[in-house]
This record gives C-alpha cells, structure tokens and sequence, in this order.
C-alpha cells in the first residue's frame, strides 16, 4: 500500500507536474530540487506512474555511489509497501536485486557505462535520471554524456533528467542543449527545502595546521569530537558528523569513547551490518546515535533520527601524477555546495542545527563546487570508454569540462601498452574484453593476462584484492593479505570473496587473447608458483610503473622513475625487487610511501614491463664529465650497465658536451685576456647596434655552437677537451664578415683610445657601458667627451696616484663644476703635478710638473 502520508510531506512532489510536461514536450529537463525535498525517492516513483496517473515507465535511476542505490531502493519499495526487488529493485556490482515487476531500477553510474557499452539503446528503459550531477563524478559526466549521443543518433524518444541538488542547473541546461538544438533544457525548480536548518560557526582554537595529502591536524579531530558533545548536549536528536576519511573516522570515534550515545563509522567499506544499522535508525527507547561518515552521506541517503550535523570542513580528493602512474588523495577544504549537501541532512524529519567547525569568515573563500574529478583524476578508464564508444578524443561528448591532453595522452599510454588501443587510438578486440570486465584496465590486463599464467581463481582473487584496497590492520603484504582475506570473517573479507568470484566468472567468459599470457611468457615455472609469487606476479602485470628495484642506499626505485619506501618493520624490507600494488606520495615527499606491494623476482619484474625495456647508448653529461656507457634499462632501473669508453656515437657526445656548456657555462673553454674583452666588446655592440653584430650571452653562444665551436667541438670528447679550445678564435668565427661589417670592429668599439696626452688607453666593455680609466692629467685640454658606436664613455679620472678622483660622461661640464673641487682636493696632496685652474686649456701631460719643464 503506498504511504501518501509520507509522500505528501516531501516538497518535490509541487515540481512534478512541470516535470512530467518538460518530459512529454522536449525530452530531457534539468531537475534542482536542494537536499531533503525527495528529489531521489518520490521523482522516480512518479516518473513510472506508481504516483498521480501518468504514464507507466520503466525507470532507470542512477547513482554515485552503492550505499546510496542500496538506501534510494529500500526508500522507495518501503513508500510503495513494498521489498526491494519487486517494482523497485537495485543492481550494483556483484549484486542484482529485480524481478519482473520492476519498473523502477536503481544502479550506480559505474555499472550504467558498462550497460551503455553492451547494449547503447538501453533497451526497455523509458526514463533515465541521473541524479548528483553537481557531484561531478567522472563517472556520471561521461554517461550524461553518452546517453545525449544515444538521444541524438539512437534513440530520441529516450527521455532523460539530470539532477542537481546545487545552483549549477543553468550549466547541465547548456550542456543538453545538444538533443535536440531546441536551446537550452528547460530547468524544473522545486522550492521548498525540507524542514530548514540553523547554521552555526565553530571555530577550531589557533593554530591549527593545514591538512595535506591524507595528514589531518589531530588538534582539529579534537575539537571536531567537542563540537559533536557540545551538541549532543545542546540539542535532541542524533547526530552526522562529516569527516573526510575513514582514518579520521576511527581517530574521532576513540576521541568519543565513554560517550553515552551508540557511536557508528559510515564509509564506503563499513560492513553491510553497520549501514543498514545507520539507515535504520535509532530503536524504540534507544540510545541516541552518533555517525561519523565520509561524504558518502552527503547525498541520496536519509539518515533517520538525524537532527545534528557537525561539519569538519574537510573532503577527499584524488590526485593523479601521470609522469609517475601514482595516484593520491588530497584533503581539502570542502566546497560551498558540498557543505550545502551536507547541512541538508539536518532538516530530513525535522529542522536541523548545523555546527561548521571553521570560521565564519573563512566561508567566502572556499569553492562554489567540488573539483570536476575528469580535471583531477586518473583518466585510464574513461580513455578507455571513449575508445570503445568511437571518440576516443572526446572531442564530439557532451562534457561540461574537457579532459586535460597531458591526462588523456597518459591514459593513452597506458592502454596501447596493455593491447586496448591501436595506434589511433581507436580500441581493439582485447580492449572491448577489458572494457566489459568492468575493472580498470590496468587490473582487468592483470586478470586476463595472468589467469593464462597462474589460473584463473587465483588472478581473480589477487586481482579482487587490488580493486579494494584492505583494510591497513592486514598489513603491507600482499600475498599475507590474501591470506588474511581468505580467513576473515569481517565485511572486508565478505567482499573480497564476492568480487572474486565475479572475476572469476568474468575471467572465464573472456576469449584469451591470442599473443599474450602463452604460459611461457615469464620463462619460470609460472604455472607452479606459491602464492607470493602469484600475487607479485598479477600485481606486476597490473602496475608494471611500479615494479621496484632495492637501493644500495635503501629504499627502492620504481621503474617510473619515483622513489620509495617502506614502513618501518615491515617484513618486506629484505626483499630485492618488490611489485608495488598501492603507494601514494604527497606534495611534501620526496619518496612514494608503499601501502601495499608483493615480493617479484626479477625474471617476473622483466617480463610484465617488457614494453618499458630499452637497450641502448647513453651518453649524457654528469658529475662535471661526459659519461659514456651501454644501458640495459626498465623504465627507470638499471638492469646492466657497461662504459663504452671512446667507442660512444659522436653526435650523442656532442650533445652531451652542449649540455654541460648549458649546465656549467662558456667557462668551460679556455678564455684568454684578450678573448674575454672581444666577447665585452661584441656584447656591447649587439646592446647598441644590434645586427649583423652576435649576440653573445651563454645561451645564444650555446645555441650557435656549429657556427663558433666547430670543428673543435665535434672532436672533443670530454670536459679536458672543452678546455683546449681557444673561445677568441672561435668567436671571432662570428664576427659579421660576409657584409664586410666585421672590417668595423675596432672602429665602433675599438679596444683602446688615444688621449690628449698620447697615451692609448684601453677601453673597459665588461659593465655594459663602456669605461675609459685615465690620469686627470691626460686629459687636459678635451672638452668633448668619446665615444664609441655613438655612446659617451664613462671617464674614470684617476689622481696621479691612479686612485679614481671623479666618474663623468660630460667633460665639458666636468672642468666647469667638478674639477675645482677636485683640484682643492688633490693639490696638496701631490703637488709635483700640474693643476691648473683652467684644465679645458692646459697642455695634456703624463708626467710631472718638472718633467713637463725640463721636456719644454
């Protein structure tokens, strides 16, 4: 019987009718409906004319994430009267929950792509909604995406919703514009807003350190579990509280101990026990509750008794080094419309308080929206998609964001190394196989590659371990944590067993791939490997970057090129190469630190990278010398090496050569006195006239190597030989002689200059301006400063001494204002000297008074 008491009281139902009349009139609309007003429950029950006396549809709802396909279903058979798996039934992965009778299906997105890619026209369906858009879930963008291509070329009667409890509409508006070129989708609002909420700022004490990588300021879980108290004791009702992971989830819960309400962790990997414990709700006469959950909370999920939630201002992010092939989580500070989301919890039965453990006026700066995870986020699978979709640029999707080229050329690599993508891009057989497993690539190349070399059961069950990292008590060790799956009892090791045998059903269904996985690839007995070897085995074809070789200074190296390390104690600190299943390396870490990786054996570790295996000759220059040698490499490891002494290509010594003058500069050749004032003199004319004069700074003279160097340098071999090299005789090479410009060198900068006295004195081009350094005394009777290419000299007047008395670039001016000053200065202190009192018509001399007479 359906519970019209219950339905009447969510407020979306008022935006239903505008709902259904966008649908008959244009096929697609953009629903914002903000949290708690029914937009995921009540919509679909109307949509397949279960409510009001519209058609009857069959309904596929869409979700990101199984916790919230699991509650969304049981939400709406509970409004029906109904179990799951009649009317309204769910499928998630390795679950499928529906019978004939149902009309309305819940799925997660993930599993939406993989029945796109089987079947496009999603035959039998009427209506797809995909609700959380705003989420920006890789996943999500790229079915809206898909499913607009469907419209467009398959079917248009196909009606499709996509559903925003955040301000963004006005942009999936846009983006559907593409069905049917109508304009823009229409947008069908609901008003009401649940019960509404109280927003309350609790700001953390000073000196809270920000969050980086997966490291959360323990002062701040701290105060976190104090606000929750705080509000337990404020406030009736239960209580969410958001924190933004499940190791600040366990931290926070000890932080409560003692407390007299029922403490439960919500994450994505809780067990089944506890999430249908928390969407339950408190029994009769029951303890009040506290839930401390990731953001799988935050939408599509009702949590009953709920009045209370605390806020800790923090998400998960990933990350994704493409150069290395290490992904990471970032914690950042959670979005405005995140925040939005997770308030709206609060006001589901009742109006809500919201505590936000940070200041108000931190609140302007945070982002509107969550990071689009397609800009963040490993693109490896969706390359994959789109390959098999027919666009394996993306270019013609409907995407809100493009992906990034450096991601998507990353991704692209990956899968023409693992045989999914032909040189164009394009996907072939063997990546139609992958992409149906419904794993990411890299594991669904370690499942079929690896069931040929040590079965199928147990590549699928190593393989089931890679998809779902286990929990961190298991430890690092891949091979012991099979074991400790195949034992446990826990939520972890139910999971495991389910994926597994769904892998290895899938596995089996799979047509082997003719050129790979023959059973003789590695050479070793694969077939009777134990266990160890199996798991390092399936994890090296997985992650072939991160097979990993010991240091002799400690830790190891990947074949990415990325150091690593392991724990402190961990058992397999022994272990000469090591196939790395998880590690992570933040902004701050010069290593990568292994989570989880399997003891490999070289012969292993070679054959799984084959495709990142070169041999060849490396000469490059290194510790102040060119380093000659032979290199058999994996990637980044050296495998052998051998120095190849004079018998190395020349052009890749040349090279190597060019590159030591870029590190270490032109100071490597010999430069004489008179070389070094030729290059002063050139740079100062390329300043002031600029061509046919050469430029003469480092890199120009680097750039121009074979015009100036040569035939010096292609006969050189190492550093000793640079030093042979007269860089005068070089660079005069550069001079402008072919226009006849190079006859005028000492014309326009010529190297000394004659003085009144007669005396040629040199002329200083190091400063940029050119310096002539000259006794007082000479320069008697010269009104008229030099020049050189049109630019005053700088004078530098020495006392007879040669100590500098005055600088100036006007002598004219100089003998009127600054040479009486000068000459009471100076006089006295050598008074053998000639100082007249009008030096503009003194006789020049070099010598002394005396002198001066006897010569007369």
């Amino acid at each position: 019987m359906i519970r019209n008491d219950a339905l009447d009281l969510l407020p979306v139902r008022h935006a239903v009718p505008e709902l259904l009349t966008a649908l008959a009139e244009r096929g697609t609309a953009v629903l914002h409906a903000p949290p708690g007003t029914g937009k995921t429950t009540l919509v679909p029950l109307a949509l397949a004319g279960f409510i009001g006396d519209g058609p009857r549809r069959r309904v596929l709802v869409a979700e990101p994430r199984r916790m919230a396909v699991r509650a969304a279903a049981r939400r709406m058979a509970w409004l029906l009267g109904e179990e799951v798996g009649g009317a309204v039934g769910f499928s998630v992965r390795g679950e499928r929950r529906v019978g004939p009778a149902t009309r309305v299906e819940v799925v997660t997105t993930g599993l939406l792509l993989q029945r796109l890619q089987r079947d496009p026209e999603l035959a039998g369906v009427d209506v797809v909604l995909l609700d959380e858009c705003h989420e920006r879930h890789l996943d999500a963008d790229t079915a809206l995406a898909f499913l607009v291509d469907v419209r467009a070329a398959l079917r248009p009667e196909l009606k499709l919703i996509a559903a925003s409890a955040t301000s963004d509409a006005e942009a999936w508006a846009e983006l559907l514009t593409v069905v049917d070129g109508g304009g823009p989708a229409p947008i069908v609002r609901s008003e009401g807003e649940g019960h509404g909420y109280e927003v309350r700022f609790a700001a953390p004490p000073a000196g809270i350190r920000p969050a980086h990588g997966t490291w959360v300021d323990p002062a701040l879980l701290r105060h976190v579990a104090a606000t929750v108290r705080l509000a337990l004791e404020r406030h009736e009702g239960d209580v969410l509280c958001f924190l933004p992971g499940t190791g600040e989830i366990a931290r926070t819960a000890g932080l409560l101990a003692g407390l007299d309400a029922e403490v439960l962790q919500l994450h994505g990997r809780a067990p089944a026990a506890v999430q249908d414990a928390v969407l339950r709700g408190t029994e009769p006469g029951g303890r009040r509750r506290v839930v401390l959950s990731t953001s799988v909370a935050e939408s599509s999920l009702t949590v009953p008794g709920v009045r209370i939630v605390v806020d800790s201002g923090l998400a998960r992010e990933p990350r994704m080094d493409h150069a290395r092939g290490l992904g990471s989580l970032a914690t950042v500070p959670v979005s405005v419309a995140a925040a939005t989301q997770r308030s709206g919890r609060s006001m589901r039965e009742a109006f809500g308080t919201v505590y936000r453990c940070w200041a108000e006026a931190e609140d302007g700066s945070r982002a509107r929206f969550p990071s689009p995870e397609i800009r963040i986020a490993d693109l490896t699978d969706f390359a994959l998609r789109v390959a098999c979709w027919g666009d394996p640029t993306a270019e013609g999707l409907a995407l809100l964001d493009a992906p990034p080229a450096g991601a998507m050329a990353a991704a692209r690599s990956v899968l023409a190394a693992v045989g999914a993508v032909d040189e164009d891009g394009r996907a072939t057989e063997r990546g139609g196989r992958l992409a149906r497993l419904g794993l990411h690539p890299r594991l669904g190349r370690a499942l079929l590659d690896g069931a040929a070399e040590v079965g199928v059961r147990r590549a699928a069950e190593v393989v089931a371990l890679l998809s779902e990292e286990p929990p961190r008590e298991y430890g690092d060790d891949l091979a012991a944590a099979w074991r400790s799956a195949r034992r446990g009892v826990d939520g972890y090791g139910a999971r495991w067993k389910a994926e597994a045998r769904r892998l290895e059903r899938s596995a089996g269904e799979a047509a082997a791939e003719p050129e790979r996985g023959t059973g003789s690839g590695t050479g070793s007995g694969a077939g009777s490997r134990g266990e160890d070897a199996v798991a390092g085995l399936v994890t090296a074809l997985a992650f072939p970057e991160r097979v990993a070789r010991a240091r002799e200074q400690g830790g190891y190296l990947m074949v990415s090129g990325s150091g690593a390390r392991l724990a402190e104690g961990s058992g397999l600190r022994s272990t000469p190469w090591l196939a790395v299943a998880v590690a992570d390396r933040t902004a701050r870490d010069a290593t990568a630190r292994v989570r989880l990786a399997a003891v490999v054996d070289e012969g292993t570790a070679r054959w799984a990278a084959d495709h990142l295996r070169a041999t060849g000759e490396e000469v490059r220059w290194e510790d102040g010398d060119v380093v000659a040698r032979s290199v058999d490499r994996l990637g980044a490891v050296e495998l052998t090496v051998r120095p190849l002494g004079s018998g190395a290509e020349p052009a890749l010594v040349r090279e190597a050569l060019l590159d030591g003058l870029r590190r270490e500069g032109l100071g490597l050749l010999r430069w004489s006195r008179d070389a070094l004032e030729l290059r002063e003199r050139l740079a100062f004319l390329y300043g002031e006239v600029g061509e046919p004069w050469p430029d003469v700074a480092d890199g120009a003279l680097v750039d121009r190597a074979g015009e100036w160097l040569e035939p010096e340098l292609s006969r050189a071999s190492r550093r000793a030989d640079l030093g042979r090299i007269d860089a005068g005789a070089a660079l005069r090479r550069l001079l402008p002689w072919a226009t006849g410009e190079a006859g005028r060198l000492d014309e326009l900068a010529p190297e000394r200059i004659e003085v009144p006295s007669g005396s040629r004195i040199r002329v200083d081009y190091g400063g940029g301006r050119p310096v002539l350094s000259v006794k007082l005394q000479e320069m008697f009777g010269l009104a008229e400063t030099p020049r050189v290419a049109g630019v005053p000299v700088l004078v530098h007047l020495l006392s007879p001494a040669g100590r500098p008395a005055a600088v100036t670039a006007d002598l004219a001016s100089f003998w009127r204002e600054g040479y009486r000053a000068v000459r009471a200065e100076l006089r006295g202190r050598y008074p053998r000297h000639p100082w007249p009192e009008d030096p503009s018509a003194a006789e020049p001399t070099r010598h002394t008074s005396a002198r001066v007479r006897r010569e007369r």
